[in-house]
C-alpha cells in the first residue's frame, strides 16, 4: 500500500513563459489555485476494483496527491493504470475503497453532479479522439460550447490556449494535416481550455516518437508550473527520468512508490 504526500514539483516560474501568462489572463487564474477545504487534489483510500469476470485490477491501493503536484503513474500494460483515471473521473466505480476528487468524495455523486465534477478535470487521452470533421479551434472550442460559453468567451480564451500548445498557426487544420504530435497538443488544449484544477493524462506519448513525446511532456510541465496538479500515466521510464517528478508504479493491481 502506497500513500504519496509529495510537495508540488520545483517548475520553471509561470511568468517566463509569455504563452502562460496569455493562458492565465484569458482565463482570469493569477497562477494559483482556489482556496480549497484541503490541499489535497485527489485521495483513494483502500481501493480495490475488480471486474465481473473475476479481474482484480486494482489491489488495496491507497494515493494522496497534493494539489499542484506532478504525478507520474508507471507499469506495465495491464497492471491496472487506465483503470485509477477512469476511477478519478468517474468512468468506473471501485468495487471497495473510497475516491475523492477536489474534496468530493465520487461514491455520492451523479446525474448532474458528476457532469460538474468532470467539466473541473482536464483529461487526455492516448489516441487523441479528435473529431476528424472539425477544425483545430473547432475541437478546442467544442468542450465550451458543450458547457455553454457564450461566443465572446470562447474567443477570449482559445488563442491563448492555441499559443501554449504551439498551435496558434494552426488554428483552421484538420486533425488529418497534422502530425500525430500535433493532434495530441490538440487533445491537450481541448483538456485545458476551460481551465481545469486536475489534468488526466492517460499515456499521452504512446503513439509518438521521442521528439514529440518530449515536447508534450514539457506543456504538461508549463501547465502544472500555473498550478494545474497533473497526472500521467506512462510505461516510458526513459520520460520518466528526465522529467525529475514523483512517480508510483502499479504492478499486478498493487501500488508502490518509486524512490528518488
Amino acid at each position: 500500500m502506497t500513500s504519496v504526500r509529495d510537495r508540488p514539483s520545483s517548475t520553471p516560474s509561470a511568468k517566463s513563459t509569455p504563452a502562460v501568462n496569455d493562458l492565465n489572463r484569458a482565463n482570469g487564474s493569477t497562477g494559483s489555485q482556489p482556496k480549497a477545504e484541503s490541499n489535497v487534489a485527489v485521495k483513494l483510500q483502500q481501493v480495490n476494483m475488480v471486474y465481473p469476470n473475476g479481474s482484480r485490477a486494482l489491489i488495496d491501493v491507497n494515493l494522496h496527491v497534493q494539489r499542484g503536484s506532478f504525478l507520474f503513474v508507471t507499469g506495465p500494460s495491464g497492471s491496472g493504470k487506465s483503470t485509477l483515471l477512469k476511477l478519478l473521473y468517474g468512468a468506473e466505480r471501485p468495487t471497495q475503497g473510497d475516491v475523492i476528487v477536489n474534496d468530493l468524495d465520487l461514491a455520492t455523486l451523479k446525474g448532474d453532479r458528476l457532469s460538474m465534477l468532470r467539466r473541473r478535470i482536464g483529461i487526455v487521452f492516448q489516441d487523441y479522439k479528435l473529431i476528424p470533421k472539425r477544425t483545430v479551434s473547432e475541437n478546442v472550442a467544442f468542450v465550451l460550447w458543450a458547457q455553454g460559453f457564450n461566443r465572446k468567451e470562447i474567443h477570449r480564451r482559445l488563442l491563448p490556449t492555441l499559443r501554449m500548445v504551439g498551435l496558434h498557426d494552426k488554428a483552421n487544420r484538420f486533425p488529418d494535416e497534422l502530425s500525430g504530435g500535433e493532434q495530441q497538443r490538440v487533445s491537450i488544449a481541448r483538456a485545458i481550455v476551460n481551465t481545469p484544477p486536475i489534468l488526466l493524462a492517460d499515456e499521452p506519448t504512446g503513439n509518438l516518437d521521442a521528439d514529440n513525446s518530449w515536447q508534450v511532456i514539457k506543456i504538461l510541465k508549463k501547465l502544472n508550473a500555473v498550478g494545474i496538479t497533473v497526472i500521467v500515466t506512462t510505461h516510458d521510464d526513459r520520460l520518466v527520468r528526465m522529467s525529475n517528478h514523483p512517480v508510483v508504479q502499479l504492478q499486478n493491481g498493487r501500488l508502490f512508490k518509486v524512490p528518488s
